[in-house]
Order: C-alpha cells, then sequence, then structure tokens
C-alpha cells in the first residue's frame, strides 16, 4: 500500500500528497490540492482509514479530536489540517514522543 516515512514533524504538502497517492496508488501528479477524494476513489471507510494512516505518520494530527473529519472532502483539507497541527508540533521537544518500536 504505502512506504512508512517515519513520523513527520512538519508539513510539507508534496510529502502529504505523496503519501495519499502512494495509499491510493496513483501518481502524484494525480493528487493536487483540489483533488476530491472521492474522485481519488475513496468511499467514506477509505478516507476514515486514510486519515488514521496520515495521524500514525504525522505527528499531532488527530483528525477525531473535533468534528473536523467530517469537513474533509479535498487534498487541499488534509494539507490544512496538518499545517494547523503541525505548528504546534515543531516546537516540542522530540523526547516527549513515544518510539514506535522501543
Amino acid at each position: 500500500m504505502h512506504a512508512r516515512l517515519g513520523r513527520q514533524m512538519h508539513c510539507d504538502a508534496e510529502v502529504v500528497c505523496q503519501f495519499i497517492a502512494e495509499y491510493v496508488g496513483v501518481d502524484l501528479k494525480d493528487v493536487p490540492d483540489e483533488t476530491h477524494l472521492t474522485d481519488l476513489g475513496l468511499d467514506w471507510l477509505d478516507q476514515l482509514e486514510l486519515m488514521v494512516l496520515i495521524e500514525d505518520e504525522f505527528v499531532d494530527v488527530d483528525f477525531f479530536a473535533t468534528s473536523n473529519a467530517s469537513r474533509i472532502e479535498v487534498v487541499g483539507d488534509i494539507i490544512r489540517h496538518i499545517k494547523d497541527r503541525g505548528a504546534a508540533a515543531a516546537h516540542r521537544s522530540a523526547a516527549q514522543y513515544e518510539l514506535p518500536y522501543s
């Protein structure tokens, strides 16, 4: 499905698009910001799984802490959500995060 990139401390839109492209199995050029998730062939369950995987991939991203998950419709919504959360994560010490294989 996709290669793990390691937990990301900041948001780079291209990294997010690449992550989504690998999840969906398409080229990066097919995942611009304005692409609707349904146009990528993702039903509601696929979208839910994608958001959970993104939460695992990007530090301090939580789509489900508020009702924001239901507002995610296009790739740009995901990127904006991660950037909003990533700004706070960049100021935290890496020592606060539990390593997945420790």
